[in-house]
């Protein structure tokens, strides 16, 4: 080791350090999109991960997701990165089987660290099942880790972001909070011991909330992450053609997160998340400043949020729970309306 910590390396952390929302859309806007019949979800859908249909009940799902350090010990953030990328996979009702690694690292750490983040990454696709066939590896001035993920799925069985439908419920699987939290370990106003609720939720696989889904009608899924609650409701409101209304006092935050959120600890990515989504959320009155931050917070390896029948709801969070996961019914989805998401307490 080096004695240098990975967090004083980078400008922004986990997916805090995204591209804006805004931005991002103006970028995309530019690309050719190629007409595929066998291409059933592309960039252009704002959903998870692509879906190929290769014909006879099967299709693949791809992803990538890699990012900057929001902990200091390397084998910590390998866990979090990989667990972060792996998410996207399962978000679409589908199973990933092989990973490629992505590594950037700077030369002013030693290849010990390189090499216990990787060995992080391989523990959690160890967990998942995972078979880490390869990968790629650059010098960078930060460093930088995540995941290509592919999987397969069943085309009918699918759950794009697109698919809720009026009168479903939505169940959040993770409490919110990661982004504050990291940010406020980072300023050193938070100690280990105050940040390892993030650090455990953010190393738990979204693989045991996809498998809770067994024998539930889920209507549709996204995992909760960079954008935000709010910017990840927006996508799955406007795919669906849907109103969502969030209920913020059932939406589980993690403790101290409010506390620090108060403080004013928030991360970059959640003042571009309310510029980028804001105008799409009609936020009720009612509801905290601190609260409302958090729910714009950005997550790194967050939970899932899922439409299904509102009989089934309650099923699936308390099988979330029987799991050791703060699961809870969140929200419901309405006629459109106006506004994206509607949130009140």
């Amino acid at each position: 080791m080096t004695g240098v910590k990975l967090t004083e390396l980078v400008e922004a952390a986990g997916c805090a350090a995204k591209l804006a929302p805004g931005y991002l859309s103006e970028v995309l806007a530019d690309l050719p999109r190629i007409d595929d019949p066998n291409l059933l979800v592309g960039f252009d859908a704002s959903d998870d991960a692509y879906v190929y249909d290769l014909g006879g009940g099967q299709a693949l799902v791809g992803t990538t997701d890699f990012f900057p350090p929001m902990v200091d010990d390397p084998f910590l953030f390998g866990q979090v990165a990989a667990a972060n990328a792996l998410s996207d996979v399962w978000a679409m009702g589908g199973t990933p089987k092989l990973a490629l690694n992505l590594l950037c690292f700077p030369n002013c750490l030693g290849l010990e660290v390189a090499g216990q983040i990787l060995a992080g990454g391989a523990n959690k696709c160890t967990e998942a099942g995972v078979i880490v066939a390869g990968g790629h590896s650059i010098n960078d001035h930060e460093p930088k880790f995540g995941l290509a993920v592919t999987g397969l799925v069943d085309p009918a069985r699918m759950l794009a972001n697109g698919g809720a439908r009026v009168g479903d419920a939505l169940v959040l699987t993770k409490a919110l909070g990661t982004g504050v939290l990291t940010t406020a370990h980072k300023a050193q106003l938070l100690d280990d011991a105050g940040v390892k609720v993030a650090t455990d939720s953010m190393i738990t696989l979204n693989k045991y909330g996809a498998e809770a889904l067994a024998g539930l009608d889920a209507h549709a899924a996204t995992d909760v992450t960079g954008f935000s609650l709010m910017g990840h409701g927006c996508e799955m409101a406007e795919a669906s053609d849907v109103t969502i209304r969030i209920s913020a006092g059932s939406v589980p935050v993690m403790a101290r997160a409010r506390e620090m959120a108060s403080m004013g600890l928030i991360p970059a990515g959640a003042y571009r998340n309310r510029d980028f989504f804001g105008p799409r959320v009609q936020m009720g009155a009612e509801v905290p400043l601190d609260l409302s931050d958090i729910l714009f917070d950005p997550q790194t390896s967050g939970g899932l949020l899922v439409a299904l029948p509102a009989d089934q709801a309650e099923t699936y969070a308390e099988r979330m729970r029987e799991k050791g996961q703060p699961a809870a019914v969140v929200g419901t989805c309405e006629p459109r309306g106006e506004h994206s998401v509607i949130v009140g307490m």
